[in-house]
């Protein structure tokens, strides 16, 4: 996976120049998580997956650890034309991905 994959969306992150969808909000409370838990995943976390197949837009799959450092956090997001990042789903990590 080309490191700058990360980074980018890593900046994107830091600068908090990114949306999520009405869906990643919706599995994020589902699972108990928090905003702060997701920056953190994708902050610790790397890319596990580009799945190109998508006509909107190269999907990125990234999985790092929550805040408390144990839950694994899956996190699925693209860049938007607007350049900034979207992120489409998130999830707790309940078995080995990748």
């Amino acid at each position: 996976m080309p490191r700058q994959d990360i980074d980018r969306i890593r900046e994107k992150i830091r600068l908090c120049q990114y949306d999520m969808s009405a869906h990643a909000m919706e599995e994020m409370a589902e699972d108990l998580l928090t905003i702060l838990d997701v920056e953190e995943a994708v902050l610790s976390g790397q890319v596990i997956r580009v799945e190109k197949d998508d006509p909107r837009g190269t999907k990125y799959v990234v999985v790092g650890k929550a805040l408390d450092r144990q839950t694994s956090v899956g996190v699925v997001g693209r860049f938007a034309s607007s350049g900034r990042y979207l992120i489409i789903t998130v999830y707790e990590v309940t078995e080995f991905e990748g």
